[in-house]
């Protein structure tokens, strides 16, 4: 056997990586720690483990009603605008890559557009205001639909170039339509873009707060996110509670993240060695 050669570029990555995941969990644990703690020391905001450890917080957190109307409020809103995304995007992709020419060029650069212009809130409010959409669940579903399906179409055209145009001529020839070729053909073909459009999108709605904060001034219909400032008060915070109520908010998207990330990094390669 030959001795593997020494690789400084190697060792150099691996270190990098390491010094990566270290700034990411280590708040991840400060917070989890310290959401078993009560009080007084989880002001303290230190990394060990408390021997007076304890679920009260969880607890506490969990007996609040608005935290339930928040869970349900979060779940309601990503869902339909996850759906919404995906179904507008995987169509708009469709006919932005089979339909070659200058308007569909036109088209997809306005979406590419969305990615890099921020959204202005205040001409939003008034806009939603003046069709009657404001504090709705309507009005911040269409939102965020608004604002995160330039990425999904952004992924979901580049995958689009890695399927020959010869399938669809194949299908068209045996007499399947457009409508029956889109939704039997090419979404099945689909679903790991489809799916990494999902895991991306769950994601950034769930942990929105910006949009909902200035968009919902009615608190029944908060997202959960936005009920952290029901721990936060102006003579004192127990950050116990808020740890744990964090802890309880990033929990669905982990747990969502975890079963499906083997689809991430094949969906966002897809369709990168054609076209």
């Amino acid at each position: 056997m030959t001795a593997r050669r020494f690789q400084p570029g190697l060792v150099l990555m691996y270190l990098f990586l390491l010094i990566g995941a270290i700034i990411v969990l280590v708040p991840f644990f400060m917070i989890l720690v310290n959401s078993l703690k009560p009080m007084r020391e989880a002001a303290l905001f230190r990394l060990t483990i408390s021997s007076n450890s304890m679920l009260d917080n969880y607890i506490t957190v969990l007996n609040k009603s608005f935290f339930l109307v928040g869970m349900k409020n979060s779940f309601i809103i990503t869902a339909v605008a996850v759906f919404l995304i995906n179904i507008f995007a995987a169509m708009s992709a469709f006919v932005i890559q089979r339909r070659a020419g200058r308007f569909s060029k036109f088209v997809y650069f306005l979406y590419f557009a969305g990615l890099i212009v921020p959204m202005s809130i205040i001409p939003t409010i008034k806009i939603m205001m003046q069709t009657h959409i404001h504090n709705t669940y309507a009005g911040i579903i269409l939102v965020q639909t608004a604002v995160n399906i330039p990425f999904s179409v952004f992924l979901l055209t580049g995958f689009m170039k890695s399927l020959p145009r010869e399938l669809d001529e194949a299908a068209i020839i045996e007499g399947c339509s457009h409508v029956r070729l889109f939704t039997q053909i090419i979404v099945p073909l689909m679903v790991t873009p489809l799916v990494t459009c999902t895991i991306v999108n769950v994601t950034g709605i769930w942990n929105d707060f910006n949009a909902p904060f200035y968009l919902i001034s009615d608190s029944s219909k908060w997202p959960v996110v936005i009920g952290i400032y029901r721990f936060v008060t102006m003579y004192y915070t127990n950050w116990g509670l808020v740890f744990a109520f964090m802890m309880l908010v990033i929990a669905p998207v982990v747990v969502f993240y975890i079963c499906l990330q083997k689809y991430i990094m094949s969906g966002l390669t897809a369709g990168s060695l054609k076209g």
